[in-house]
């Protein structure tokens, strides 16, 4: 069974939410149907980004790390939004 560590992001007002679960596009589903107190306030809901790998306790250790301050700074860099300049673009 594949465990999946995913953050969204709040289209209301940008805020994020890390989460891990088993069921990537069911969870994502109950977070947009307000089905998570955590995230109901803030519909809708879109993931940008996620890891996924075999085991659940490593899944939960992901997934604690990446709550932390230093797993913020990575997930920053990770999506950080690439630019292209269009006059070069080809």
């Amino acid at each position: 069974m594949w465990w999946y560590v995913y953050l969204l992001q709040s289209l209301k007002d940008n805020s994020w939410y890390i989460g891990c679960t088993n069921d990537l596009k069911t969870r994502l589903d109950h977070h947009n149907k307000g089905y998570s107190k955590y995230t109901k306030n803030k519909i809708p809901w879109k993931l940008i980004y996620y890891e996924s790998g075999l085991n659940k306790q490593l899944a939960f250790k992901r997934e604690k790390y990446l709550k932390s301050g230093y797993g913020r700074r990575f997930l920053k860099q990770r999506i950080k939004p690439c630019h292209v300049n269009p006059a070069t673009a080809g």
